[in-house]
């Protein structure tokens, strides 16, 4: 239950933080800014706090040590692998535009005997 209650101060805080940057429209941007920044801080910094809090910073940690595994592909792999992909779209556009252009021909010219003006 306290963690209920800590989550919703937090989320308070929050609502608090966009309500401020409202309530100070005659003040600069900056200070508008950074009233909703005061109340997100304030709102993480409850919401920290609370066991799911905990569980989500045990998780964003495990997944900050899993993207440090992972082996990002060199900038000439890269640009290989874009390329093939640009020139897969082309075939396929290239042949998507024959099928299209041959099944408007058959239907058309030879099944309805239509002819184009």
């Amino acid at each position: 239950m306290a963690d209920k209650i800590k989550f919703a101060l937090a989320l308070l805080l929050v609502a608090a933080g966009v309500a401020g940057f409202y309530l100070l429209s005659a003040q600069p941007t900056v200070v508008r800014v950074l009233a909703v920044l005061a109340g997100v801080a304030a709102g993480v910094a409850v919401a920290w706090v609370t066991e799911p809090g905990r569980q989500f910073a045990v998780f964003a940690s495990d997944a900050v040590t899993e993207v440090k595994k992972v082996v990002w592909p060199t900038r000439k792999e890269t640009l290989q692998t874009t390329g093939i992909v640009f020139a897969f779209v082309v075939v396929m556009a290239i042949f998507l535009w024959v099928a299209d252009k041959s099944l408007e021909w058959a239907l058309y010219d030879l099944i309805l005997g239509w002819r184009h003006s």
